[in-house]
């Protein structure tokens, strides 16, 4: 069940993110970021996308880990990776 929902969730941003690029309202690449990130562990070239990215913009990825344990320990959750 948690496919379908990741499938559901990064699918429905990876739309968002491609109406986005030609609407001023939406961050289309941040939602097109985010589907792919939801999507990563299911489809192998988003996979390969975002290590390549990790790889360019280590900084930025580190950032966002620290960023997401944080709120994880906020809301009461550990970060097990």
């Amino acid at each position: 069940m948690k496919k379908v929902y990741r499938h559901v969730f990064g699918w429905f941003f990876l739309l968002l993110g491609i109406i986005g690029l030609f609407l001023p309202v939406l961050q289309g690449v941040l939602f097109l970021f985010i589907g792919a990130l939801i999507l990563a562990p299911e489809v192998p070239l988003f996979r390969r996308i975002i290590e390549d990215l990790k790889k360019r913009h280590p900084y930025i990825f580190n950032r966002a880990k620290n960023l997401l344990n944080r709120m994880q320990a906020f809301f009461g959750r550990k970060n097990h990776h």
